[in-house]
């Protein structure tokens, strides 16, 4: 694992770079995840083997640091990522992004269009966060009251019930999880939906076949999105069908270099 300092106080993200001689792929994850919790697996997969992998935790998750007077909006990942990627010198790169750090991308995306082979998004946040999502529900509360006892309730009753997704946000700062929570609420303007729109890629959406939305499929295909389905899957598709995933990627970097 690499480290890399994202700021003057010191505070650094941490990341697997798996090397290969084809386009990096920047996996993005999403929120109470980790890189080097969810890709391994996908990253590892036959399909994605000659691509150079880097499989970011960021900062407030994984093994990243966890500064409690960070401002972890959305907007503030998407600034450090940008001189992250600047800094590997990626001049030509793929990014792949999850869940809310699908907005994460999008925004780095619009930071970055000049070098981007392509961006592929697996079931992301696209609109402010609305009732019924955890980023929602999260968002929400006032913050010391989640990070003073909400926080550890999420965890203990998704133990059981969703016991990975709790494992990877039980060592997720409270702090982080709450304001980037807030700032999915609050949106961005543009949207990030409109930010997909705009870009003059071609632009990948995978969905899990089991939490496939025909609505959205139909909206996004208006815009000249390319569709992807995971088969065996809903939303936490990277630890149910890791090879299904991967190669719904793969697919997207062929179709944008049109093959």
């Amino acid at each position: 694992m690499k480290e890399y300092i994202v700021d003057n106080m010191n505070n650094k993200i941490r990341y697997h770079d798996l090397p290969g001689e084809d386009t990096p792929i920047l996996f993005i994850h999403g929120l109470g995840c980790a890189g080097s919790f969810d890709y391994p697996e996908v990253a590892s997969q036959t399909c994605l083997i000659n691509h150079r992998r880097i499989l970011i935790d960021l900062l407030g998750s994984g093994f990243s640091d966890k500064p409690d007077n960070y401002l972890y909006t959305i907007e503030e990942h998407a600034k450090y990522l940008c001189n992250f990627v600047q800094d590997l010198k990626l001049h030509g790169f793929i990014i792949f992004a999850h869940s809310l750090g699908g907005a994460v991308a999008l925004e780095l995306a619009d930071r970055c269009k000049e070098n981007m082979e392509t961006i592929v998004l697996s079931e992301a946040n696209l609109d402010k966060s609305r009732r019924g999502s955890s980023s929602y529900e999260f968002g929400t509360y006032k913050e010391e009251d989640f990070v003073n006892g909400i926080f550890d309730e999420v965890v203990n009753e998704n133990s059981s019930v969703n016991s990975m997704w709790a494992s990877a946000l039980s060592v997720c700062s409270s702090t982080a999880i709450s304001r980037i929570s807030k700032s999915a609420v609050d949106g961005a303007e543009p949207s990030w939906r409109e930010i997909l729109y705009s870009l003059p890629c071609k632009r990948t959406f995978i969905f899990g076949e089991k939490s496939l939305h025909d609505d959205e499929q139909i909206e996004l295909e208006r815009h000249m999105i390319n569709i992807e389905i995971v088969k065996s899957a809903g939303h936490s598709m990277a630890w149910e069908n890791p090879k299904g995933l991967a190669e719904a990627i793969k697919r997207g970097i062929l179709y944008a270099r049109g093959l």
